[in-house]
């Protein structure tokens, strides 16, 4: 009679486990193959093969964008790329990692944004209006992100729509790379976000106020007083607070205002 086979559990990555018979599929990293369960993503798999990460991949999750990589299926023409945290292994992929992109990343002050902001745009970063509408970037996009949109945006004078539509931005760099006209899209998102925090968006003039308080002192006999608390009496604080409704009108204010 033949032995059952026993597939043991991976403590790879975030401890995921392939199914019960998971077959292992051929995949090539740096240059190497190695059989890997199919079941797993590019970061799992690279683990899996035996490589211990000391930087570059960070939240396992699709928001830190440092886990850029390349790949062709062994055969095939085209060349794809993803995140490695998102992306599923497949039947001979050959892989390279992208550790960064090298960008344009010119020196700018904010202060020569204060008066015509579009005006300095086109100075700090001229390639964007060399946008031909091809595209690419926004197919490449791992966050589903309408690159070509928000450039267009960019061209327009339109900073801050531009700035909230790439917000969802995780600086991963495949845009870049894969753009015909050379144009440095993440990194010029980057600059429209902070255009529109220090000077589209309206300041908060309740944070002032706040402001003035904490300088004054206010807040210190609070802190002293949860700073005797022990951690359980500190959670039990915390998990019995008054919370805010999730639909609740603008204005709302909590019962006890003594802390405020």
């Amino acid at each position: 009679m033949s032995k059952k086979k026993i597939i043991k559990p991976l403590s790879v990555g975030d401890k995921t486990i392939p199914p019960e018979g998971a077959k292992k599929i051929p995949v090539y990293i740096m240059g190497k193959e190695y059989l890997i369960p199919e079941t797993l993503t590019i970061l799992k798999a690279i683990e899996y093969a035996g490589y211990k990460y000391t930087r570059g991949c960070g939240c396992r999750g699709g928001i830190c964008g440092a886990c850029a990589v390349y790949y062709r299926i062994k055969g095939s023409y085209k060349l794809k790329s993803g995140l490695a945290c998102q992306t599923v292994i497949e039947p001979d992929m050959i892989l390279a990692q992208l550790p960064f992109f090298p960008v344009n990343r010119p020196d700018y002050k904010m202060d020569v944004f204060k008066e015509d902001a579009h005006a300095a745009f086109r100075k700090i970063y001229p390639e964007v209006f060399k946008c031909v509408g091809c595209g690419t970037c926004t197919r490449v996009c791992p966050m589903d992100i309408d690159v070509m949109d928000y450039i267009a945006l960019m061209k327009r004078g339109e900073l801050k729509k531009a700035a909230e539509k790439s917000f969802d931005c995780v600086m991963c760099g495949l845009c870049a790379s894969r753009c015909p006209a050379q144009i440095s899209q993440f990194m010029a998102a980057m600059l429209v976000r902070r255009i529109n925090g220090r000077y589209l968006t309206p300041r908060a003039e309740h944070l002032k106020k706040r402001k003035k308080e904490v300088k004054s002192g206010k807040y210190e006999k609070f802190l002293k007083a949860l700073r005797k608390l022990s951690q359980d009496e500190l959670k039990k604080l915390y998990i019995e607070r008054e919370r805010e409704p999730d639909l609740s009108e603008p204005g709302w204010m909590p019962e006890d205002t003594t802390r405020l």
